[in-house]
């Protein structure tokens, strides 16, 4: 078959490898436009764009989707289907109905659970024991369209957002080889919409640590967001990001003790919370390299009973 990628970041070059390497022709690769990163600012492309340069296969790169050139020149390229994979953009009825078998998404979580940008994320901060991979066969709507396959795959209790995505994408790429292969066979399932749940775009504030939250909660979130937007908290007028962080039981014994308060400097760095403790095992002040817990209680002179805001 003949098919035409969309795919922007790493998370979509696993998928775009196993295409490349198997029976059917890869005829183009769309990714949003190369943008400007590092402290630099050099414009660098798209890791899908990148993987398609090494092989020779033709680039489109739009800024606009529903007008300009992209629109007509998505519908001549004559594809027999389309394989979308983190692209990051809403498409028309006239792009999903361009390639002659339609376009078929991979999204990373057990639909109709955790529809959106951030599906992986979300379901660490929210304390879920598993998600998985799906398949789908795309709509107008977001991420509503029929179920083709899943995947379960388990969430382990100190996995991070880039740990799972690494694991997800891998299973992305099998499965979506798995669906091309049967497509013909499969019979499409529509979703239970009554029990969708969604996954948002992340916000740079929703770093920000509630102390008073469990612990529990707050290690989902440190593990949800890393590596981006990150978890955070402030002490000492600095901005301290938290890396990694465990929870710890812990029976309050002085009534004086409140969420936010450092409990332990010496053997690890605590920190108290709304119920249980914080074990900060790795954190990074700003424009310094990430370092442990008690390294940083050592360097800053962090004392008990100081409070993390």
């Amino acid at each position: 078959m003949k098919i035409a990628f969309m795919g922007t970041p790493e998370f979509a070059v696993p998928t775009l490898q196993r295409l490349i390497h198997s029976r059917h022709q890869v005829i183009v690769v769309v990714a949003q436009p190369s943008r400007p990163a590092g402290r630099g600012r050099k414009v660098v492309d798209p890791a899908t764009v990148r993987l398609a340069h090494r092989h020779g296969i033709p680039v489109l790169q739009p800024r606009a989707m529903r007008r300009g050139p992209f629109p007509q020149a998505w519908s001549e390229l004559g594809a027999d289907l389309g394989v979308v994979v983190a692209f990051g953009r809403i498409l028309t009825p006239r792009l999903l109905a361009a390639p002659r078998l339609g376009c078929v998404n991979v999204h990373a979580s057990l639909l109709p659970a955790y529809r959106g940008a951030a599906p992986i994320q979300w379901a660490i901060i929210r304390g879920e024991k598993k998600t998985g991979v799906t398949t789908m066969l795309m709509d107008e709507g977001l991420d509503t369209g029929p179920i083709l396959m899943q995947r379960e795959l388990p969430i382990h209790p100190d996995e991070t957002a880039e740990d799972l995505s690494l694991r997800l994408s891998d299973s992305g790429a099998h499965l979506l080889m798995e669906t091309i292969e049967n497509l013909h066979d499969i019979q499409p399932r529509p979703q239970d919409h009554s029990r969708h749940s969604l996954a948002p775009p992340l916000r740079k504030d929703q770093g920000r640590v509630n102390w008073l939250r469990p612990a529990r909660e707050i290690s989902c979130l440190v593990r949800g967001l890393y590596p981006w937007p990150g978890a955070w908290a402030t002490l000492h007028q600095e901005r301290i990001r938290i890396h990694r962080a465990s929870p710890v039981p812990w029976r309050e014994t002085d009534v004086d003790i409140e969420p936010g308060q450092v409990l332990e400097t010496r053997k690890r760095l605590l920190v108290a919370t709304g119920e249980g403790a914080l074990d900060l095992r790795f954190v990074q002040r700003p424009s310094r390299k990430a370092q442990t817990g008690i390294q940083l209680a050592c360097g800053i002179r962090i004392r008990k009973g100081e409070v993390f805001q």
